[in-house]
């Protein structure tokens, strides 16, 4: 920093002294070099800085040849210029500004600008008070100058683009012989001032090809030689107030605009070169990270056409599912990769015109991802494949291309194909079970109510023979009526079963729908079963709320089901063992549960249980008598009161069913 400091002192001593004379400014006072002082101090001492600078100002203005009290207004100015470039440009942060993209660059030409009006106002002011110069030119001619050292050297201390030199280095050896060559001679004559303006297309070269160090390099040469030839006497700029009679300072006037001009195309021009190839080197890397992509996708063929359809883009996928290599199919239309069957099947899909590139257009709509598309491989095989099409459109909204992706489902719909018919089989079947279960029933119906008839028949004559209507019976013919009648009662019971189970599926029976005391039924049916435990070692009980419990539907249809129940009990518990009927009211229901500690159920057989005509394989192999009827019975009658019937069984431990009935509350 003491070496950026002297740096100044010493450039603002020979600026002063290299005004012309008789003038009343400054010449190009190095006020950049003290902006960037404070950059470069990243936000440290700032105050003290800013002191230094206003005392390195109004030396080096004084020792120039101005007087004492110009020299402290002008040091002031330059002062709170620097202060405010400074704190526009980095915003009063500590890191080095940034000077690479638009923003950046709005950013320090309003900096400067309001740096220029700053120093310009109180250059003015200090010519009103001290009489010294004509103040709007005095502020004119300080403000150009100064704007132009600060847009000139405040890009040496800002955070411009890395990007490397395009430029071979011959090229850039011609740029510098160009203008080590070329800058004097545009200066040298003195009656030309346009000529000196063929330096800027060098500028503008060097910045677009250069380092950006470089190019601000060749800037700052080009205003080297500018300064000098002026300050000596030689070029247009030197001559310009006596050729056309203007004030002296005019000279510092112009020569700060052409600087101005030069650092206003370099500068820009570094910019946006800078953001074009970083966006270039960025679009670079995008790509190939969409090549690298596309490229290992080989299980998905991606094809990009053009907006006319001709192929572009056939990656690896596409090579390996169709069987065309990419050289085969580029600027081909894709239109070779579908069959006119396959394209009419889409048109008829999609209600549009039986039409290559009318479906085409339907097929990138959106709705359409995911449809399952023919495509013709090198073969000539046409496999399925489930295909998304896009568009691909520019920043204004023209169709620039297109891009379909698309996986081969062939197997999925084969399988699908496979799997649709298999259910339409299996339906079909489900369908004739379902009619030869509804036939099978009908026979057993009517054949239960063609035999209840001549049955009741023979359960009346087998009751008047043993009664003696006909005779009396000896020992083996009582013996004998008595076992056919028993049988035939079975038989009765049977067929009684059957036509009540059929009524109950069918819906062909009516149930009474009257109010009663739900425990007289379960009482009552405690007590129809009471004669089959009588003679036996069981311990048999009943629990019975003491409240009533009302209860709207059928009574003799629930009184069947605590027959089936508590007879079931009764059946599989062997002697020595006991069974519980409890009835209990849990809110807006009535349980009825009966408990037994019989043989049980095997767990892998209970959810057959209320299955018509099963019984379990232990009752089969205890030759237990039962027909499988009565708790099919029981779960219809439970069910068509809205109630449920469940079950719990461990092994041999024995078994409980529960009927859960809504009851009125």
């Amino acid at each position: 920093m003491a070496a950026l400091l002297l740096v100044m002192s010493v450039c603002g001593a020979l600026a002063v002294q290299g005004a012309p004379a008789g003038g009343r400014a400054m010449g190009i006072w190095p006020v950049g070099l003290a902006s960037g002082v404070l950059i470069y101090a990243r936000g440290r001492r700032v105050p003290a800085l800013t002191a230094l600078i206003l005392v390195i100002a109004v030396a080096t203005i004084w020792l120039g040849g101005r007087p004492f009290d110009v020299a402290v207004g002008y040091g002031v100015g330059v002062a709170a210029e620097v202060w405010v470039v400074w704190r526009v440009f980095t915003r009063g942060r500590r890191e080095k500004p940034s000077l690479q993209t638009d923003r950046d660059l709005l950013r320090l030409v309003a900096a400067v600008g309001l740096g220029g009006l700053v120093v310009a106002a109180l250059a003015a002011l200090t010519s009103v008070v001290t009489g010294f110069g004509h103040p709007p030119l005095v502020a004119l001619t300080i403000a150009t100058a100064h704007v132009a050292s600060q847009l000139t050297l405040l890009p040496f201390f800002s955070e411009v683009h890395q990007n490397p030199s395009v430029a071979p280095t011959w090229e850039r050896l011609a740029q510098w012989v160009l203008i080590v060559t070329v800058t004097p001679l545009v200066f040298y004559p003195s009656h030309f001032p346009s000529l000196v303006f063929l330096a800027i297309p060098l500028l503008g070269w060097g910045a677009l090809r250069n380092r950006p160090w470089e190019a601000l390099v060749q800037l700052m040469a080009v205003l080297f030689f500018a300064v000098v030839m002026t300050t000596y006497g030689l070029g247009p700029f030197s001559s310009i107030s006596k050729d056309l009679n203007l004030p002296v300072d005019v000279r510092g006037t112009v020569l700060g605009a052409f600087a101005v001009a030069c650092a206003l195309v370099v500068v820009p021009l570094i910019i946006t070169v800078g953001q074009q190839l970083e966006n270039a080197h960025e679009a670079a890397a995008e790509r190939d990270k969409v090549q690298n992509i596309v490229n290992s996708t080989s299980g998905v063929a991606i094809i990009g056409t053009d907006e006319r359809g001709r192929i572009t883009l056939f990656n690896p996928g596409a090579e390996r599912l169709l069987g065309y290599t990419r050289g085969e199919v580029l600027g081909h239309t894709t239109r070779f990769l579908h069959s006119a069957r396959g394209i009419a099947a889409q048109a008829k899909e999609l209600g549009v015109a039986n039409d290559f590139a009318t479906v085409a257009r339907a097929m990138a709509n959106p709705t359409a991802a995911g449809r399952d598309m023919g495509f013709l491989t090198k073969d000539g095989e046409e496999r399925t494949h489930s295909m998304t099409l896009t568009r691909m459109v520019d920043d204004r909204g023209r169709v620039t291309g297109y891009v379909s992706t698309s996986e081969d489902v062939t197997e999925r719909v084969h399988a699908q194909t496979a799997l649709e018919e298999a259910l339409e089989t299996e339906r079909r079947a489900v369908e004739r079970l379902q009619s030869v279960d509804q036939v099978k029933d009908a026979f057993v119906s009517s054949v239960s109510h063609e035999l209840r008839t001549p049955i009741t028949s023979i359960v009346g004559y087998l009751e008047m023979l043993s009664e003696g209507s006909f005779g009396d019976l000896n020992g083996h013919q009582a013996d004998a009526v008595r076992r056919v009648s028993d049988n035939s009662s079975r038989l009765l019971a049977l067929i009684d079963d059957l036509l009540t189970l059929s009524r109950v599926q069918d819906d062909g029976m009516t149930l009474a729908d009257r109010a009663f005391d739900l425990r007289e039924v379960v009482r009552s049916g405690y007590g129809v079963v009471s004669p089959a435990w009588a003679g036996r070692d069981l311990e048999v009980s009943a629990e019975l709320p003491e409240e009533p419990v009302p209860f709207v539907g059928d009574k003799d249809m629930i009184e069947r089901v605590v027959v089936n129940l508590v007879g079931n009990a009764v059946k599989f518990t062997p002697d020595g063992g006991g069974i519980e009927v409890r009835m209990t009211v849990d809110g807006d229901h009535a349980l009825i549960d009966v408990c037994d500690s019989g043989i049980g159920i095997p767990e892998e057989e209970q959810a057959q249980l209320f299955s018509r005509f099963f019984r379990s394989s232990v009752a089969q192999k205890r030759a237990i008598p039962g027909s499988g009827l009565g708790l099919s019975i029981s779960k219809a009658v439970v069910e068509k009161h809205g109630g449920t019937i469940s079950l719990t069984s461990s092994g041999e431990q024995g078994t409980t069913f529960r009927v859960r009935l809504p009851i009125v509350v």
